[in-house]
């Protein structure tokens, strides 16, 4: 047996050691209070021209008609009314499951009837779910069943699993039997006939279970894990353990991060039917790409054991684990040199693990001698490809421009469709704009705009490119044009907001036939909007009835399961999270939709979607705190999008807490200061002290840096330590070239973020106080 090459099993855009992205942060929604009052919107800029297209955004918004009301969705309307009183608390109790939280619900539950105590009862028997009390839960559900009939469907399918869970299979049978008759349209049509598969198997009738299933053949439920985990079990109990050997082995291998891959595993280790040494490996190489890497390496390990392999496997193996250490910061440069040599992909990849650790200890002479080695040895190389990009971030890293540049341009010319192809032609190109080549940096950013015309790169070459030509060429007409084309296509972005700027001061222009590479440009494409949400649709009102009833997890799958939810699901998704102060996921709703809202202008898109967007949670503690420490409110709100995206219990990789993600001995020291008694880290989780020391700490950092707002801002995301050290060079033009000379991937994007959302916030709340401004460094 021969495994096939590494370059095949890792996917062509996994990226190994970035260095130029740090300080990543992670953040873990919670609940959260209501908001105080938000500022009232008076005003924004007008709308703008897209490029190439001669007409306005204006036009794109979609009104969705509601259908007329039918009796289901009066029925289902009837409902969330009666039960609205219930929201605040059972929201709660799905927070915290208190006993107060208990006692509350269920005396709402008892003390009304019909809708509203049924959804009582469906959030009791959630929460007692969540804390596997499947006996209450079960009747729980079984007493929302009795009281009401809007969410029936929720009551019987979540009291089938309660009475699963709880080892009752038997009482599930009545509740799944026919569940489709029973509930046409629901949610959990496809789930149920699995969910009645494993009630059989329960009690050891594996022809139910296989005759259940057989009804979803054909179907896409089919293709999930617990359908494929269910059909095994049944096959291995009706003693058809082929064909259940082999589903098992499918599930390890195609569905590796699935719960039902390990008891797959379990399964196929009772039945004394081994996986082979290609199947453990293509279950390692899952594991990997999915940055699990202390998995995949035991696993790389445990296949050495493996009688059937040959000596190049094992040295293949040995290779691969080593990568997973390396990410894992665990492989020393004695080891890595004393993995065997082979003659296949793997020998480029022992090269670059090689490398990154030469890079690691700054031995340039050896890293150097070895990217070499890739270059000529393995020009085709995934691995090649690799350690040309992180070469050319190490000398960004250390300033060395000439050196990192000519890295890059290596890369795109030995690689022209690498996924690094984008960023590596344009950091070649900033960097020849740096060392003041300007006549290649102008080749370069034509040259960036027409050939990735859609890549995140394109609105920083057209503001450079604009810079060049107003003051390198002296062509302030064709300049204008790169401003206005920016203008256009991007409004909202941080380069557009510099590109208005620059035509404010150059003035009324001559008219002049537009540079070639301005045709390429095409701004992103943005999705219809709606501004009214279909408030007859029967999957609407019953999300939000489901909010009343905290059954959170289940909002998203309700909405989508209507047929016209791709034009308005989003938008119904994050007002339905606002109206109970999930202002996080609300956020995080509006982001996964990929939609391009800052190719609009402000005033192109309903209100509604920028206030989604640009919340202004703990409004009045915020801007208290803002004017104690003489700073722009909507700067605040904007670190705090950025940061936290207003999740009060935030907490980091990096141990930053709380709304303005502070290190606990920082917030340790400046409540000190502040009068602050018996601090603990956890008060960092409390807004008002999260507001009031992380504003004090924005203050002091904007003033230790001179009153410049874009050091403070990288130091506060990546130390004042570098950003002294980018200081250090002192040959920046102005403070838009520091900005795009910031070589930590996460800190220069952050600082431009949170530089394009202040002025968001402006624009949306500050009663027409949006500005172009940008600072200047003199």
């Amino acid at each position: 047996m021969k495994f096939r090459r590494i370059a095949d099993f890792l996917p062509f855009c996994f990226l190994l050691l970035l260095s130029g992205t740090v300080y990543a942060q992670t953040t873990k929604a919670a609940p959260k209070k209501p908001a105080a009052k938000a500022p009232v919107k008076a005003g924004a800029g007008k709308g703008t021209k897209r490029a190439g297209s001669g007409k306005t955004a204006r036009g794109r918004r979609k009104k969705v008609i509601s259908s007329p009301p039918t009796a289901r969705s009066r029925k289902l309307t009837s409902a969330f009314v009666a039960s609205s009183q219930l929201r605040p608390m059972a929201q709660q109790l799905t927070a915290t499951r208190s006993p107060a939280a208990y006692a509350g619900v269920l005396a709402y539950a008892n003390s009304h009837s019909g809708e509203a105590s049924a959804a009582a009862w469906l959030a009791m028997g959630h929460a007692y779910m969540l804390d596997k009390r499947f006996a209450d839960a079960y009747n729980a559900f079984r007493q929302a069943a009795q009281r009401g009939e809007a969410l029936d469907d929720y009551a019987d399918y979540l009291g089938a699993q309660a009475a699963l869970q709880g080892g009752r299979g038997t009482d599930a049978y009545a509740l799944l039997e026919n569940f489709a008759q029973r509930h046409p349209g629901s949610i959990f049509v496809a789930n149920a006939p699995v969910a009645l598969a494993n009630g059989y198997l329960q009690q050891n009738d594996p022809q139910g279970a296989l005759r259940v299933l057989s009804t979803l053949a054909g179907t896409p439920q089919a293709s999930h894990a617990d359908f494929r985990f269910a059909q095994a079990r049944a096959w291995q109990l009706a003693g058809n353990t082929n064909q259940a050997a082999a589903m098992y082995r499918s599930i390890y291998t195609l569905l590796p991060l699935s719960y039902e891959a390990t008891q797959a595993r379990v399964q196929l280790q009772a039945m004394g039917t081994p996986l082979t040494a290609t199947e453990h490996k293509v279950h390692a190489d899952q594991l990997y790409n999915a940055k699990r890497y202390a998995e995949a390496a035991d696993e790389y390990h445990s296949i050495q054991h493996d009688a059937t392999l040959s000596p190049g496997d094992r040295d293949a193996l040995d290779i691969y684990a080593a990568v997973c250490d390396l990410k894992l910061k665990r492989l020393s440069k004695r080891e890595a040199e004393s993995l065997p040599q082979t003659d296949d992909d793997s020998a480029a990849l022992k090269l670059y693990l090689l490398a990154e650790l030469a890079r690691s200890s700054d031995d340039r002479g050896q890293h150097g001698n070895l990217v070499t080695q890739l270059t000529q040895r393995y020009p085709r190389s995934r691995w090649t490809e690799e350690a040309l990009y992180s070469a050319g971030n190490m000398y960004l890293l250390k300033h060395e421009y000439g050196t990192a540049a000519g890295y890059y341009s290596q890369l795109v010319s030995m690689f022209p469709r690498s996924t690094y192809g984008p960023s590596s032609h344009w950091r070649a190109g900033w960097l020849s704009y740096r060392t003041r080549n300007y006549s290649e940096a102008a080749r370069l950013m034509d040259e960036q705009i027409q050939r990735y015309s859609t890549g995140i790169e394109t609105p920083s070459a057209l503001y450079w490119r604009g810079r060049i030509y107003e003051e390198q060429e002296h062509n302030l007409a064709q300049a204008a044009n790169y401003y206005r084309t920016l203008s256009d296509s991007f409004p909202n972005y941080y380069y557009a907001l510099l590109a208005r700027q620059r035509l404010d001061v150059l003035g009324k222009q001559p008219a002049v036939a537009p540079a070639a590479p301005l045709a390429s440009v095409r701004a992103p494409d943005v999705p219809e909007l709606i501004d009214t949400l279909p408030e007859n649709d029967t999957h609407l009102i019953k999300a939000r009835l489901l909010a009343n009833a905290g059954l959170n997890e289940y909002i998203a799958p309700e909405i989508q399961a209507s047929p016209t939810s791709s034009t308005w699901g989003t938008l119904a998704q994050a007002e339905i999270y606002t109206s109970y102060g999930e202002y996080v996921r609300a956020l995080q709703a509006m982001k996964r939709s990929g939609a391009s809202y800052f190719a609009y202008s402000v005033d192109d898109v309903p209100e509604m979607y920028w206030k989604l967007l640009f919340p202004t949670p703990y409004w009045n503690e915020l801007t208290a705190n803002a004017s104690r420490n003489s700073l722009d409110p909507y700067l605040v709100a904007s670190l705090i999008r950025q940061e936290s995206e207003f999740n009060p219990g935030a907490v980091s990789r990096a141990n930053a807490y709380g709304l303005m993600q502070m290190l606990p001995s920082v917030g340790k020291s400046l409540a000190k200061k502040d009068g602050i008694g018996r601090f603990s880290t956890n008060d960092l989780l409390q807004p008002a002290i999260s507001l009031r020391l992380g504003t004090t700490y924005l203050r002091q950092t904007i003033d230790r840096f001179g009153g410049q707002v874009e050091y403070a801002l990288a130091a506060y995301n990546a130390g004042d330590t570098p950003v002294r050290q980018w200081m250090s060079t002192n040959d920046y033009r102005d403070m838009a070239e520091f900005v795009e000379s910031i070589p930590y991937t996460e800190t220069r994007e952050y600082v431009q973020a949170i530089l394009r959302n202040r002025e968001m916030y402006r624009a949306i709340y500050g009663k027409g106080q949006r500005t172009n401004t940008v600072s200047a460094l003199k």
